[in-house]
């Protein structure tokens, strides 16, 4: 599925939602049937700076696309980094790397937050995409 198709989908199964602070909520009622990462993966080096809240997001590639797990200490920026997350996953490299797709832009969730938690989770995208065009280079090169 492409990022487009994705985003139309998760636009669908929030529709439902028509109060943003109710989409919030089912954000964070998705996030909380999520394993947490590991203490292993809650490291420095899988920590995403420029959020207030302590965020880590791990990723990897199986099957074509990349894939990615995140963890914060706030349950909404949990909830928030964790619909990024999924969101992403299970797309090639490439894609990600060249999109500009905001998957919480079109739930009308942004609007509602402080500047500060926009501010973290552009970092949080900002490492998604890293991760996918350091992929994408190194497949590029093989």
């Amino acid at each position: 599925m492409t990022l487009v198709e994705k985003q139309q989908q998760l636009v669908e199964d929030f529709s439902y939602f028509e109060d943003p602070h109710e989409r919030l909520a089912a954000v964070i009622d998705r996030a909380k049937k999520k394993p947490p990462l590991d203490a292993a993966e809650r490291v420095e080096t899988n920590r995403v700076h420029g959020c207030i809240s302590v965020v880590w997001l791990t990723g990897s590639i199986r099957d074509g696309g990349c894939h990615f797990r995140s963890d914060a200490d706030s349950p909404l920026v949990r909830g928030l980094v964790a619909l990024v997350a999924d969101f992403f996953s299970g797309v090639p490299a490439a894609e990600i790397a060249t999109s500009e797709i905001d998957p919480l832009s079109d739930l009308r969730l942004i609007e509602n937050l402080s500047p500060t938690r926009r501010n973290g989770l552009a970092a949080v995208r900002a490492a998604i995409r890293a991760f996918a065009e350091k992929q994408a280079t190194a497949r590029q090169s093989d």
